[in-house]
């Protein structure tokens, strides 16, 4: 019988070894380090070695900005924030800041990120329409914007219709807006009509449009290939109306109806007809 050319301890050993990160290769190491949140970068991650910290003085690594993962450093985060950007020296491509953005660091961001290709604002109350309205018009760039549950006005969208002609892809949800307003309001529905010929994505869940809006949008933004109304209640959508979105929408995502009487015998809600798919759960 043929003797094995590793013993049994060694082999258990070369199995078992803890990987050398620093040996990564570098394009592989910034990759991997790409993924983590700005927070995590700046307070920790740079400080491991000194490759890593060489690594992080590559303007480049900073074009995606993450602002997510806050825990203790809430209190500096618009710090942290304002020093990642100027890290980016001009770089900066995509920003994504959950909670704490103000119109001064919003204003800050335009005035130190003028390739901005990417914005998400979420819970950001300190932004006000105003604040908005004058950094959104400093960055013409923007293909892909979305705010989340904090208020801006029609107005705010009109700004980025007009200043933004690159802009692809909205997501606008307001915050507390889940709700059937009477007689419905499409102000918001007739702005991206007017003024967002170029949008291919566009999810507005919650929004208070009517049937009008909703055609106002299917005729002015002819490229809309994903359209998410879900929750949209003051729409009233009849076989005709479903028809044409979904010949027009490659992924669509209707409201599904609250009242019992949108049910029929079988239990099954007009958006299952449409998807032929009684287990379906738009919410999911």
């Amino acid at each position: 019988m043929a003797s094995c050319s590793v013993a049994p301890k060694e082999a258990e050993s070369e199995h078992t070894a803890i990987p050398n990160w620093v040996a990564l290769p570098r394009d592989i190491t910034a990759n991997i380090l790409l993924r983590l949140d700005t927070i995590e970068i700046v307070t920790s991650v740079r400080y491991v070695c000194p490759l890593w910290w060489n690594i992080f003085k590559d303007p480049l690594m900073w074009r995606n900005v993450q602002m997510t993962s806050l825990g203790d450093f809430y209190e500096q985060a618009i710090e942290i924030c304002e020093y990642a950007i100027k890290q980016s020296c001009g770089h900066l491509e995509n920003i994504f800041i959950d909670g704490f953005a103000t119109d001064d660091l919003l204003q800050f961001i335009a005035d130190n990120a003028s390739n901005l290709r990417g914005l998400v604002l979420i819970n950001c109350h300190g932004i006000s329409d105003e604040g908005f309205c004058q950094a959104v018009k400093k960055l013409p760039l923007l293909e892909a914007l979305n705010i989340l549950w904090f208020n801006l006005s029609k107005d705010s969208l009109e700004v980025v219709g007009q200043c933004c002609p690159l802009l692809t892809i909205l997501v606008f949800a307001r915050s507390g807006s889940n709700c059937i307003i009477d007689g419905g309001l499409d102000d918001e529905a007739f702005v991206i009509a007017k003024t967002m010929v170029g949008l291919r994505d566009l999810k507005i869940p919650g929004n208070s449009l009517t049937n009008a809006g909703l055609l106002a949008i299917l005729a002015g933004c002819p490229h809309l290939e994903i359209l998410d109304i879900r929750a949209c209640y003051n729409l009233h959508l009849d076989e005709s109306l479903k028809k044409k979105c979904i010949d027009q929408i490659k992924d669509l995502l209707l409201p599904e109806p609250v009242y019992d009487d949108y049910w029929d015998d079988d239990r099954v809600t007009y958006l299952d007809s449409v998807i032929d798919d009684d287990s379906y759960d738009p919410y999911d």
